[in-house]
């Protein structure tokens, strides 16, 4: 009786044991997938998402990425995605997150949960060295390029430009280069590494036709995985290892002063 009683309690101690890392983590942070953390990024939007050399994905985003992914003992799965396909990826559970460059807007937070503000830049305005558009002033009448269904794109309506889209903004910067429109909205990181990178003869006006910070997305539902995201980020940041994995690509910190934080769910 004895053996049998001792049994039965090592049975019950048993099940009460989690099987495994990864079951614990699809429990608290809601993944689609024990252990594993699908991310959404395009791979074509540097320096936010790249090829590098060998043809492996580089950039801002996985580079926060995977460090995210290490700090929640979670295997970092990337998913390619076009970017006017993302929102709807997301609503239909196709992968956990998305770390695509997306700004951060109050439309947006009505549909999507955003996590904190990871990176903080604008709009600005590419250029030819030689041409009359001189700032966002100048842009109406102009047949100006932006990726599909991004803010850049409404900013050029907003102004009154003539708008031509794109999948992304490689191919407008190169339209633009060809002489095929006028200029280009898009990120101000994203315009100077691809006009560094590109090696074209181009240039960004002065000013800025927007100041934004973005935030990686979630749908709604997954309090636990944003703010599993939010902590390792802002440890990250405190330790100096945000700051490591970034400045190179771009030169320097572009954390936020002030962190756009995530809206209660």
């Amino acid at each position: 009786m004895k053996i049998k009683h001792f049994l039965r309690i090592a049975t019950v101690l048993a099940a009460m044991i989690p099987l495994g890392h990864a079951s614990a983590a699809d429990a608290k942070l809601e993944l689609l997938q024990p252990g594993k953390l699908s991310v959404a990024t395009e791979g074509t939007d540097p320096p936010f998402s790249m090829r590098s050399a060998d043809g492996k994905l580089d950039g801002l985003e996985i580079r926060v990425l995977k460090e995210i992914a290490k700090r929640l003992d979670l295997e970092y799965a990337p998913v390619i995605t076009k970017w006017d396909s993302i929102l709807v990826g997301l609503q239909a559970n196709q992968f956990d997150m998305s770390s695509a460059a997306m700004d951060i807007t109050p439309a947006r937070q009505k549909a999507i949960v955003f996590s904190d503000g990871w990176i903080e830049s604008g709009g600005r305005i590419i250029i030819p060295m030689k041409t009359d558009i001189k700032s966002a002033e100048d842009l109406k009448g102009k047949r100006i390029g932006a990726q599909v269904s991004s803010t850049y794109a409404q900013l050029a309506v907003d102004h009154g430009a003539t708008l031509k889209n794109y999948i992304d903004v490689t191919a407008a910067v190169q339209d633009l280069a060809n002489g095929n429109i006028d200029g280009v909205i898009n990120d101000s990181i994203g315009n100077a590494f691809l006009i560094k990178d590109m090696h074209l003869p181009l240039q960004q006006t002065p000013d800025y036709v927007s100041k934004i910070q973005k935030g990686f997305a979630f749908k709604k539902g997954k309090p636990n995985l944003t703010a599993a995201v939010n902590k390792a980020l802002a440890d990250m940041v405190a330790d100096g290892t945000y700051a490591k994995l970034v400045t190179p690509i771009v030169g320097y910190d572009p954390y936020p002063k002030d962190p756009v934080r995530t809206l209660p769910q």
